[in-house]
């Protein structure tokens, strides 16, 4: 039984990791202001590093704190402020994917990143932290409120980042039509908020769960307004079909280091957003509820049919590299929101490790595959497919790489792409939602076609007249870290689906402590 108690200096060590990115968000920020024009900002950049190692040093602190207290017969979760912030295996686990995609993306970006792209590089190195800030809030709130300043805290900073070619017309479309969307889904998800809350008399999730079997019977109709909003809102936020019309547009837009961090981090952080509210508020409800998690189930099962059909069929037609991973990352929204749609009553088990897994390796090859097209587009000055043309014979290292990145994106063997797919695949199989795993090998299939139209353009198209692809050391090391995490996936795939179970009890005090 957890024991709410206020927020106390002990109780602040468990904010150590968002109060380091915070504060090296501040001082390097300050550092930026002070150094003169003709100091080179990527010292900025390994300042970030060092941010994001500090933090993912505290946040490892607290999963083997947690498991001391575990070892003890003590309950593995700590509860701030009245439980609107939880440090758990759920959030700990969460914040390190996150921290680890981020570290990759700035690694990346050092010594890759044309001054045309983002004029001022300091900028987007300190407003990362913020960025990554609400997103590890996000995946550690116990409570609405907290959940939204997560939320809006990503958002502010991610319509910044968006928008750093300040002199280019492409990217001022793109951050307007981010900060519209980005607003527009921010207020379905309070108005659901705000009906949740005044049918509950709660904004604390745990308080929604005790609450929601009355609401249901004296509020059924408001219930189901409340969350039906807030699935719009998060569909809108997630890019998922019908409400992806404007993923592609901000992704080609954007600067590739700001795309793969929407891609990566501002999608996963969405998703556990989602896990919180709606594991705990509605799957974990009473048999009273259950009619309104069948809803829910169906229409989240609804949501990811369609972005894995729109998404893998948007892509096909695609000739620029950045529209076409967009909607790649649309189907692939849809192919980690399949676990959540599950009717996990059957097997009165969570598909969260098979999410876990999946979102591991989407990280990998996503950060993977846009740190390729940084490193072609630089070299090429265009982000169309056809900047790959001969790349094997004009960079056969990081042909190879990107060759291992798109098998997995495509889900073949022998990759972290296929496991993923298949360990969610399999879920569909055990809950008997048949239709819904025949979308996902339908799906797949036709994503071969997709991806290997990039394949076919570094290994049978002739690149002589294009430009030698220079490689910086930063960049190279991440293309071969993403390439080597997404083999090791899928050559371990089942110690590390285990060891992410193992993590995890069955039930209610997965999500909730």
């Amino acid at each position: 039984m957890i024991v709410f108690h206020t927020l106390t200096w002990s109780d602040a060590w468990y904010l150590a990791p968002e109060l380091a990115l915070v504060g090296f968000a501040l001082a390097l920020a300050v550092l930026d202001l002070m150094l003169p024009d003709r100091v080179n900002r990527d010292w900025i950049g390994w300042g970030t590093l060092l941010g994001l190692a500090v933090a993912a040093l505290f946040v490892s602190w607290h999963i083997c704190d947690l498991r001391r207290a575990e070892l003890a017969g003590e309950p593995a979760v700590r509860d701030l402020l009245y439980g609107s912030y939880l440090i758990d295996d759920f959030g700990n686990l969460l914040k390190l994917a996150f921290l680890g995609a981020t570290a990759l993306i700035v690694l990346a970006s050092l010594g890759t990143v044309r001054k045309d792209e983002i004029p001022i590089k300091g900028e987007f190195y300190y407003l990362v932290l913020p960025a990554l800030t609400g997103a590890m809030m996000m995946a550690s709130s116990g409570d609405l409120i907290t959940l939204f300043v997560g939320l809006e805290l990503l958002g502010v900073s991610s319509y910044a980042l968006v928008g750093a070619r300040k002199r280019s017309g492409l990217a001022g479309e793109a951050a307007f039509k981010y900060v519209v969307t980005g607003g527009t889904a921010s207020a379905f998800i309070l108005y659901g908020m705000s009906f949740l809350y005044g049918v509950t008399g709660s904004t604390g999730l745990a308080g929604i769960s005790r609450g929601l079997e009355q609401a249901v019977a004296d509020y059924r109709a408001l219930v189901y307004i409340a969350f039906f909003l807030m699935i719009a809102g998060f569909a809108l936020k997630l890019a998922l079909a019908p409400f992806h019309a404007w993923a592609p547009d901000v992704y080609e837009g954007a600067p590739t280091p700001v795309t793969s961090f929407l891609a990566v981090v501002a999608k996963g952080a969405a998703f556990a957003m989602l896990y919180r509210i709606f594991v705990r508020t509605v799957f974990l409800a009473d048999a009273e509820a259950a009619a309104l998690r069948e809803d829910v189930s169906l229409a989240l099962a609804a949501l990811a049919a369609a972005a894995i059909a729109v998404g893998t069929a948007g892509a096909l037609r695609q000739r620029n590299a950045k529209r076409l991973l967009a909607l790649s990352g649309v189907a692939n929204a849809g192919i980690l929101l399949v676990p959540l749609a599950l009717d996990t009553t059957i097997l009165h088990a969570s598909f969260f490790p098979e999410f876990l897994y999946y979102l591991l390796a989407y990280a990998f090859m996503n950060v993977g595959a846009f740190a390729v097209l940084t490193v072609v587009s630089r070299a090429s000055g265009k982000e169309e497919l056809s900047a790959f043309a001969g790349l094997y014979h004009r960079a056969p290292w990081t042909a190879g790489a990107m060759t291992v990145l798109l098998c997995s994106l495509a889900g073949l063997p022998v990759t972290g792409g296929f496991f993923g797919k298949l360990f969610i695949l399999f879920g569909t199989v055990q809950t008997k939602a048949y239709w819904l795993g025949a979308f996902m090998l339908a799906a797949t299939a036709v994503s071969y076609y997709v991806y290997f139209k990039i394949i076919r353009q570094m290994y049978m198209r002739a690149g002589a007249e294009e430009p030698a692809v220079r490689v910086p050391v930063p960049a190279g090391i991440v293309i071969w870290l993403c390439a080597a995490a997404t083999l090791a996936l899928g050559v371990l795939p089942r110690p590390v689906l285990d060891w992410i179970d193992g993590l995890f009890s069955i039930g209610a005090d997965m999500l909730t402590g």
